[in-house]
Order: C-alpha cells, then sequence, then structure tokens
C-alpha cells in the first residue's frame, strides 16, 4: 500500500480551513494532518508531524505567507501550494511566492453550482498531488484517484482526418506545461530574441492569475507577453498565454494564425487543456508548427503532441534532469509524439533553429 498524502493547511479564515478539509478529505490519497490559522500555530503542528505538502495562505496577520514560505524553504524544504484569494493584490503576490519556491497556486475554494464545486475538488486534489510528487518521496503516491470521466479534446474538437494546408514560410508554436512550469516558461522565454516566431501557451493555472502571470513575464521578456483574448492574431514577437479557466486554440484564416477562446468542460482534468491546443495546432498549422511540452503532472498534452507528430509538426520535451515534476513530458515521449528531448536550458535554442 501507498501511504496517504499528509497535508498541513495554514489560513486565517476559518472558512477556507473547513473547505479545504473537506474537499482534500474527500480524496482516499489525501490525509489533512492539521489546519492551522497562522504560520505560528503551523510550526508547532510541524514539531508534531512533517508534512507532505502544505497550503499556505497568502495573507495572514503576525506573519505573510512569503515570509514564513522563506522560512520553510532555508530551513526545512517542503512542497508548498499558495492559496490566494482572487484579487491583483493577491495574483501578484502569489506569483512572487512561485519565485521563492511554492510549487503551485490554488483559488480559495468557493461556493457556486454543483459542476464547479466538483470541478474545484478535481483541480485542488491534483494540484495537492502534483506538489507530493515535486520531490522524491519513498513512500510517494503514483497513482491518480480517477473521481469524474476523465474527457478527451473529442469534447471540444473533433480529431484531424486531414492534413493542414501546405507549409508556409511564418512558424507558430505551441506550449504546454503544467507543475514548475510558471518557472520554466520564464527561463524559455527570457532566452527569445523579440522577433521570435508566434507562440501559444497553455499553462495550468487558475482563473485571473495568468493576467497577472503574463504581466510579469511582459515586463522581462525582448518578446511581447499577454493574456490571449479571443480573436488574438499569432504574430512575431508576440506570446499569448491562455486565460485560466478557459480552453484556447489556434486558429488559422488563409496565412493568419490566430486563437479561440472556448467554454467547455475539463478536458484531461484540465481548463485550459493542453490537449486541445495541440490538437487544434495540428489541424490548422500542420508542419507549420513546433510543439513544446514542459514539466508536469498527468498526461495532458500527451494524445495532443502525438497528433502534431503525426501531422508533420516538429514536436520537443523538456528532459527529466529539468523538470519538476517529469509527467507530462514523460507521458507524450512513451506515446511516440516527440522527436527531441532536451533540457529546459535548450530549449529555446532548438526552437529558433526549426523555426529558421
Amino acid at each position: 500500500m501507498t501511504a496517504r498524502i499528509k497535508v498541513l493547511i495554514v489560513d486565517d479564515s476559518a472558512l477556507v480551513r473547513q473547505a479545504l478539509t473537506e474537499i482534500l478529505s474527500s480524496d482516499p490519497h489525501i490525509e489533512v494532518m492539521a489546519a492551522a490559522s497562522d504560520p505560528f500555530v503551523a510550526a508547532e503542528r510541524m514539531k508534531e508531524c512533517v508534512p507532505d505538502v502544505i497550503t499556505l495562505d497568502v495573507e495572514m496577520p503576525r506573519m505573510d505567507g512569503l515570509t514564513f514560505l522563506q522560512k520553510i524553504m532555508t530551513q526545512h524544504p517542503i512542497p508548498v501550494v499558495m492559496c490566494s484569494s482572487l484579487t491583483d493584490s493577491g495574483s501578484e503576490t502569489a506569483l512572487k511566492a512561485l519565485e521563492y519556491g511554492a510549487v503551485e497556486i490554488i483559488a480559495k475554494p468557493k461556493m457556486g453550482t454543483k459542476q464547479f464545486i466538483e470541478e474545484s475538488r478535481v483541480r485542488i486534489c491534483d494540484t495537492i498531488k502534483a506538489a507530493a510528487m515535486s520531490r522524491p518521496r519513498p513512500l510517494a503516491m503514483r497513482a491518480t484517484h480517477t473521481v469524474t470521466p476523465k474527457l478527451s479534446a473529442d469534447v471540444i474538437m473533433e480529431k484531424p482526418t486531414t492534413r493542414a494546408m501546405i507549409q508556409t514560410t511564418e512558424k507558430v508554436v505551441v506550449v504546454g506545461a503544467s507543475t514548475g512550469g510558471t518557472e520554466a516558461l520564464k527561463t524559455f522565454l527570457e532566452m527569445l530574441p523579440e522577433n521570435a516566431p508566434g507562440i501559444v501557451i497553455v499553462q495550468h493555472m487558475p482563473e485571473h492569475f495568468t493576467a497577472a502571470f503574463a504581466k510579469r513575464l511582459n515586463g522581462i521578456c525582448r518578446v511581447t507577453v499577454k493574456e490571449a483574448a479571443d480573436n488574438d492574431s499569432v504574430v512575431r514577437g508576440r506570446v499569448l498565454i491562455a486565460p485560466g479557466n478557459h480552453h484556447l486554440l489556434l486558429k488559422r484564416s488563409g496565412a493568419r494564425y490566430y486563437v479561440e477562446i472556448k467554454e467547455g468542460p475539463l478536458v484531461s482534468r484540465h481548463r485550459p487543456s493542453v490537449d486541445v491546443l495541440f490538437r487544434s495546432a495540428a489541424r490548422y498549422a500542420g508542419k507549420n508548427a513546433v510543439g513544446v511540452i514542459m514539466t508536469g503532472m498527468g498526461d495532458d498534452g500527451a494524445h495532443g503532441m502525438k497528433e502534431l507528430f503525426d501531422a508533420g509538426a516538429m514536436t520537443l520535451a523538456q528532459d527529466e534532469a529539468t523538470c519538476v515534476v517529469y509527467g507530462m513530458p514523460n507521458e507524450a515521449v512513451k506515446r511516440g509524439g516527440v522527436h527531441r528531448t532536451l533540457s529546459l536550458q535548450n530549449i529555446a535554442t532548438e526552437v529558433l533553429k526549426l523555426c529558421g
């Protein structure tokens, strides 16, 4: 048998602590070992038992989440998932936490429809499992507990039956990433020149956080980075990032590539889904595309990567040594959809070479 993932919840809101406890306790592979109202109480709980994962509020009295995160990472590194409210200040602080070593961000749970609550449960539990896998653990939980049917990209777009139109002079790059992807994408995009080929990205991230993430990258990269809006053109020097909680598709009209924002169910347990983006690129770009799959848990993107491969696109995967979690790239490799596996530091160079 595998050990359950022990989680310590740290949040000053009793309602949030209760909601997270109920959500996480519903998964048989997760155990809430304790819930603390602030970092000082959390530190006492950690003396009694060391958790596998900590969920950490961003803003708390007595000590804020960033300060506690820094103490954890310098004294006893443990995978930390930041739990943030959907505010501009909360989003910026949560993104800063990723630089300090947090593994992922989740939005604070709130009430909604039955479907909304169930999707939130899937996302939060999967995030905790991904965090637990982000470092070696002797009793690491490897199996995924299926709580809902795992849908494929078929629910958004039919599988392509014909090749995309003939190759043009312009290439388009499609990228998928999850756990550890925010810092991986930062490394990748910082290496690109201002006239880099048009890039479309799906990074698993909650709604509202993607705008702050794009803004942060735009301030440090030579390329222009923005959260994608419906009908945005894919052009040289521009990077479009899928908005959280929406699928993103690549489309084509004549020689012009553009994106479509679409509603729909979770695909491969995610919205946005890498599989959806990759399938659309296989259909509308084909051999004009370069596909890149980066660090992340699970297999979102693996099927789409094989479809890109079969459509004549060049496909690249991040290697195990530089991944925070070698899940998504590994699944793509196992399905035969990857031409080359490269270290994170070499992906940008290879993309530029392939795009001429």
